[in-house]
């Protein structure tokens, strides 16, 4: 499967930890990527400096679905249930 032209859900709905250009943190969830264009295509597909985790990110049916609106519920709904939790400690 091909990624959907102009989706750019998994650029918006994913953290990323790693460095991107122009984001040396990374990103939040949420957060659209500074390397994702207008029309939400990824200005560094091809490039050096692309964060690894965005190029080993292989587009698949489940996680895709029909649209745009399907693939960020999707990507939100897992980022929501593996991010780390912090752990509370009392003394």
């Amino acid at each position: 499967m091909d990624c959907r032209i102009g989706c750019g859900a998994c650029c918006i709905a994913l953290s990323i930890s790693s460095p991107i250009p122009g984001m040396p943190n990374g990103k939040p969830a949420g957060v659209r990527c500074l390397q994702l264009s207008p029309n939400n295509r990824c200005l560094l597909y091809g490039k050096t400096g692309k964060p690894t985790v965005c190029s080993n990110l292989m587009p698949l049916e489940e996680m895709c679905g029909r649209t745009a609106e399907e693939a960020y519920a999707y990507l939100e709904f897992l980022e929501q249930h593996t991010a780390p939790t912090l752990l509370k400690t009392t003394k």
